[in-house]
This record gives C-alpha cells, structure tokens and sequence, in this order.
C-alpha cells in the first residue's frame, strides 16, 4: 500500500515536546495568573535576553505592536524613511501611528534597504529611518547609524526576521535607538503570537513598559498614551519551552541553507540574497531570472503539494489603496522574481532533494 505523501507548507513552527509545554503552563493553573506581566513573561524576558546577549526586552503581543510601541515611545510625528521589500506590517505600524512611509529603494544583491539612497529621500518632516533586516540579514548598520546622527533622525529597526542574528560580535537587537522583533509562529523563536521590543536606553524602557500597560504608571496614574499590548502567561510559557530547542533551531536552518545554496547554485539562472554580516538564515529566498521562470517551478511544486511562497509580493510600495504609489523598480523587480522555498526544523533532506530537483530538474 502506497504511503500518502504530506503536503510541504513553506515553513512549519519549531516546537518544543507537548509535555516540557504543559509542564510549564501548569504554573499557570496553580498561580491563576494569566496576564499582567505575569512571572513567565518576566522570565520569558530574562531568559531570552541571556540567550540572544541583549538587554531591556519588552514582550509585547505580536511584532506589529512592537513596531507601534516603538514609534510612540519615540514620539515621532512626521515621515519615517523604510523599504518597500517588507511585509506590510511595517507600513501599518507607521501609518496607525499617523506617520508617512516614505520609500528609498534596495540593493538587489542583500535585499536591504540601499544607504546610498537614504539621504536623497530626507525633508525637513523625516523623523526617522526604519530598515529591516531582511530574511535575517543585517543591514548596513554602521552607514544608517552614520546618516541617523548627520540627520537628528532615530532609528528603529524592524527586526522581525532577526532573532539570533549578530552584528560585529553583538547581539542585532543592541543597534539603533530601538529593535523590534517577532515571536510569530513562523519566527525561529515563537511563542504562537508575539513580539518584543529592545532598547539600550533605560528611560525608553521604562515608558515601553507603561505604553504595553494603557499607559499606567504603578497602576495608580495614567502618564502615557498607551494600550493593550501585553504578552500572556499562555504566550510566554510556549516561549521558554521553545527557547531551549532555539539553538538548535538556528543549527538546523543554516545547514539546510547551505544545501539549497550548493545543489541550486548548479543552475546558472538562479541566484542568492547576498548576506552582509550575520544571518540566522529563517528563510531561502530564491531569485528567478524572470517572472515566468519563477511561475513555472511554483507551478511545479504545486503539482507535489508542496507550497513555497512568493516572499516578498507584490513591493509594499504598489499597494495603492494604503500608500500613494512612487517607483522603487529594484524592489519591484526582485518582488516579481523571488520564491521563499520550504525551510523548517522538521524537513527531511529527502524532501529538500526533490523540491531541488523539481526546480532544476
């Protein structure tokens, strides 16, 4: 009898063992704490914080919050310059905070944010630059750094893709005035939905803190305008359960990055988001000579039930109904060929091989 094949999903959550997760939340139960800043959130903080060798992290609900919280601790009102090869989280985030995305284009080889372009998009309403590291890889900090401080302009880094990526030695969440970072379910450290927010600044810290909790200080007084941004008791004891199989997560991903690297690099046509510094490789993106190249090996996975995503599209930038529409034709040109393939802790090598082989042939 013939074994039915499971479909592929472009990736699947590292999870840690059904019972280390029931173990932990049955801390829950016998406390009755469910929220709050509860002490599974406090420790889910300190222990990720050791883990990863930054400081000051705030879990929050979901990466896109993080992105919010950072934008109102900062109090920014004004444009905010970013990039139009991210997923559309980085643009609500500002817009909800009634700031202006305003679009510099990438580089086509790192898929960042191009530094070179920064400056020419900066008016006197730029309040700040929010890059992404994109698929985990790290911008170019230094420069971004360099052009923040000419410019009087914060900087907060949409870091969604980046848990456990370094930068010179450093832990990535340690740059800019603030990080922000995901523990979404698709993210190499998750905590079903999540996110947290890192700063180095003590004063922006405490007023993260408050902002997560409506606002309140010592629940006595309402000093900010904050809102519901708590991480729960359920979100965080997930998050320390998978937080120990995290190093091994990250192992994993960049050994079957290299095997998709060295079998795909065999086909000429195909090339490779080129990595800058550090990578925690979450993701393979994989780049099309053309649209309809792309199309056809998609339609050729599909065929096997297996299900890559085309990650970023269409460019941020083309969504007409949110952003008034200015050409970024890098981005929109990467955008059209680009296929996030399957990348996951529980891929086979064996089914690595034929998704290889049914893009190559």
């Amino acid at each position: 009898m013939a074994v039915e094949r499971k479909n592929i999903y472009v990736t699947q959550p590292t999870l840690a063992p059904l019972g280390e997760v029931t173990e932990i939340m049955q801390r829950i139960w016998d406390s009755g704490i469910m929220t709050h800043n509860g002490p599974l959130v406090q420790q889910f903080e300190k222990e990720t914080q050791a883990f990863l060798g930054c400081s000051n992290l705030v879990a929050c609900t979901n990466g896109t919050i993080a992105l919010q919280m950072a934008i109102r601790a900062l109090e920014l009102k004004g444009e905010i310059i970013t990039t139009p090869f991210t997923f559309i989280a980085t643009i609500s985030s500002i817009m909800w905070e009634h700031c202006t995305p305003v679009f510099v284009d990438i580089d086509p080889e790192t898929l960042n944010i191009d530094p070179d372009k920064i400056e020419e998009r900066i008016t006197c309403h730029t309040v700040a630059i929010m890059p992404v590291h994109v698929f985990g890889n790290a911008c170019e900090i230094d420069r971004i750094d360099e052009i923040a401080k000419a410019h009087n302009l914060k900087v907060i880094y949409d870091a969604a893709h980046a848990v456990g990526v370094k930068y010179k030695g450093k832990c990535i969440f340690n740059y800019g005035d603030v990080s922000a970072t995901s523990f979404h379910a698709t993210k190499m450290l998750n905590t079903a939905e999540g996110g947290g927010v890192i700063t180095r600044d003590k004063d922006i810290d405490e007023k993260l803190r408050r902002i997560r909790f409506f606002g309140f200080e010592n629940h006595a007084d309402i000093v900010e305008d904050g809102f519901n941004g708590k991480m729960t008791e359920v979100h965080a004891a997930l998050g320390l359960a998978n937080l120990k199989y995290l190093q091994a997560a990250l192992d994993d991903r960049k050994k079957k990055y290299a095997i998709y690297k060295s079998e795909l690099s065999r086909n000429a046509s195909l090339s490779f988001q080129k990595i800058t510094y550090d990578c925690n490789y979450s993701y393979f993106p994989l780049i099309f000579a053309t649209e309809a190249d792309l199309l056809k090996a998609v339609s050729a996975l599909n065929a096997e039930g297996i299900y890559p995503r085309r990650y970023f599209y269409p460019s941020v930038n083309t969504f007409r109904k949110l952003v008034p529409y200015v050409s970024m034709p890098k981005s929109e040109d990467i955008a059209s060929r680009i296929l996030c393939l399957p990348l996951y802790y529980s891929l086979s090598e064996a089914d690595m091989e034929r998704i290889i082989k049914l893009i190559i042939g």
